[in-house]
């Protein structure tokens, strides 16, 4: 099968799912993390419903301590798409008490999405919610059905799941109960930059290389911020960096690179042997650190 086959197989298949859960459920909405995965989401399922617009909102869990650059993307995106933006903020989940801020070196914001997402599905009344998880990402994700079942406290079973035989989704629920959608599920890293290079969708500006100031903690680099607290044998610096995946500042491992185009970033995947969550610090907590934020109503 030549590559243009095999994007537009995966392309289709996207498609039919998302109009899948536009027939199924009454009120779905689309994860956005301002990430390229959620992004090309917007993409198909602007193309699954043209020329109307796109039938639901978009959902951004804000930590507050997001990349300054996702967040003017995410508001240019909303705009030139003319679609719903719901913003759930993890800082009100603090202030209010529903979560306690983590201290200390390692402190971060990533974990407490969890409750600010599960109280916005629940404050909305979501009944599907469309993600842009991949297989091939993380060994927890790669348990995952398309329709991925959630009970009435947002949690996940992975050993109770639906099965999925013939494009057959299963989208009946109890109520309080909803569904974690991934229509992109069987796409690889390669195959999104691919699409993105195909479809010539615009992304960030981070995902490109660009000087930033960082620091290296335990192999990893990460971007400095004001309200990171570095260790004593830490230093901030100045390096040539991209983002291979995007979310909390604290988290977000960035990739030493010189790739300033996509033709430059699909080279470079081509020849690394690092997983694109290889950099994530938040996955590095545990052995299962995903699935354990998975099981608790996380993404």
């Amino acid at each position: 099968m030549n590559q243009i086959n095999h994007l537009n197989e995966l392309e289709s298949e996207a498609i039919f799912i998302i109009r899948e859960v536009a027939a199924q459920f009454e009120r779905p909405v689309l994860l956005f993390s301002g990430g390229k995965d959620s992004i090309v989401l917007v993409y198909l399922s602007r193309k699954a419903f043209w020329p109307a617009k796109i039938p639901f909102p978009l959902l951004h869990i804000d930590t507050g301590h997001n990349f300054e650059e996702t967040i003017s993307f995410r508001d240019k995106l909303v705009k030139k798409f003319g679609v719903q933006l719901i913003v759930g903020s993890v800082q009100e989940s603090i202030d209010s008490g529903r979560v306690v801020e983590e201290q200390g070196y390692n402190a971060s914001r990533n974990v407490l999405q969890t409750v600010t997402l599960l109280d916005t599905i629940e404050k909305y009344k979501f009944d599907a919610a469309i993600g842009g998880g991949r297989r091939d990402e993380e060994k927890a994700r790669a348990k995952e059905r398309f329709f991925s079942h959630r009970d009435e406290f947002g949690q996940w079973d992975p050993k109770n799941q639906r099965p999925e035989l013939w494009n057959l989704f299963n989208g009946e629920k109890r109520p309080g109960e909803h569904f974690r959608v991934f229509p992109i599920s069987n796409w690889t890293e390669m195959d999104v930059w691919q699409y993105i290079y195909r479809e010539k969708i615009e992304l960030p500006s981070i995902y490109y290389t660009h000087t930033r100031k960082v620091f290296n903690r335990d192999g990893v680099w990460l971007a400095w911020a004001p309200f990171m607290k570095l260790k004593p044998n830490e230093k901030v610096e100045e390096k040539q960096v991209r983002c291979r995946t995007v979310g909390d500042i604290t988290c977000t491992g960035l990739t030493l690179s010189a790739a300033d185009s996509v033709e430059d970033i699909i080279r470079e995947i081509a020849a690394t042997r690092v997983t694109e969550r290889g950099g994530r610090y938040d996955d590095q907590r545990s052995d299962a650190a995903m699935e354990d934020r998975k099981r608790e109503g996380y993404f």
